[in-house]
């Protein structure tokens, strides 16, 4: 098609915006997000001038990405490569997020075959999402235990970071890391179980993202009782977090954090 803005593709709402959208609307191909549009990408699947940050939740949604970047004034492009990642799961985040929903985290999930994207970050754009990932660390991921290779070349990437959640994981009834279904679906699911929920946030997912809007205390208050109610475990990719320099690129250390 010759119209390739966000729009017509469907794929400009942001999360941020219209939480219970989360994770947001994805491409069906590899890309490069250019302001308010999406363009097709050329044969290349690694960029030796960037980081590589394996997108698991609204990172994959360029309509995400370019209100994280507008947010700083940042309109260089953004290459999105469509992988077929090994060992990695889309797990759910046991903390509240401020802008209305409880987003998805990484898991380790040995076997596990999944279709994300990789987005390739020069260091402003990754101090922007760093800064916007405040519940997060960036974490290293190569070796056996994962498989990142290009779903268009077949090209395997060396590794790429992702952020693992400080909070941990939610649980399924079996002790694992349950998977993220969807923002609706999950908020369902989370209220119908817990009375203690529905008092704080409501008994339906709209009320839910209405009330944790900008509530800090309220959010906090959410993140406490997942734990409280045993809903948390680790995501297994906590030994892979390494501490960042202050300072220096992709830290986020001279940015403000975004509403998160």
């Amino acid at each position: 098609m010759n119209d390739r803005t966000l729009e017509a593709l469907g794929l400009a709402r942001a999360p941020r915006e219209f939480p219970l959208d989360y994770p947001g609307a994805w491409p069906t191909e590899s890309g490069l997000l250019v302001g308010d549009r999406l363009l097709p990408l050329d044969d290349r699947v690694t960029y030796e001038d960037r980081t590589p940050v394996l997108a698991i939740g609204s990172n994959a949604c360029p309509g995400q990405l370019r209100h994280k970047m507008t947010e700083f004034g940042i309109d260089s492009p953004v290459p999105m490569v469509k992988v077929r990642v090994t060992g990695v799961d889309v797990g759910v985040s046991a903390h509240v997020s401020r802008v209305g929903y409880v987003s998805a985290s990484p898991v380790n999930s040995p076997g596990a075959v999944r279709e994300l994207f990789v987005t390739w970050f020069d260091a402003r754009q990754l101090t922007v999402v760093d800064a916007s990932e405040v519940a997060y660390d960036r974490a290293w991921l190569t070796g056996p235990e994962f498989g990142f290779t290009s779903s268009d070349s077949g090209e395997s990437l060396r590794g790429a970071h992702v952020y693992v959640n400080r909070h941990g994981v939610l649980r399924d009834g079996t002790g694992v890391p349950r998977r993220h279904p969807g923002e609706r679906a999950l908020l369902t699911e989370l209220l119908a179980a817990s009375t203690e929920l529905r008092k704080l946030f409501g008994r339906t997912p709209e009320e839910f993202c209405v009330r944790a809007r900008a509530d800090r205390e309220l959010c906090e208050r959410g993140t406490r009782l997942f734990r409280e109610e045993g809903l948390v475990t680790v995501s297994g990719l906590e030994r892979f977090v390494r501490p960042q320099q202050t300072g220096s690129p992709g830290t986020g250390s001279s940015l403000p954090p975004p509403l998160m």
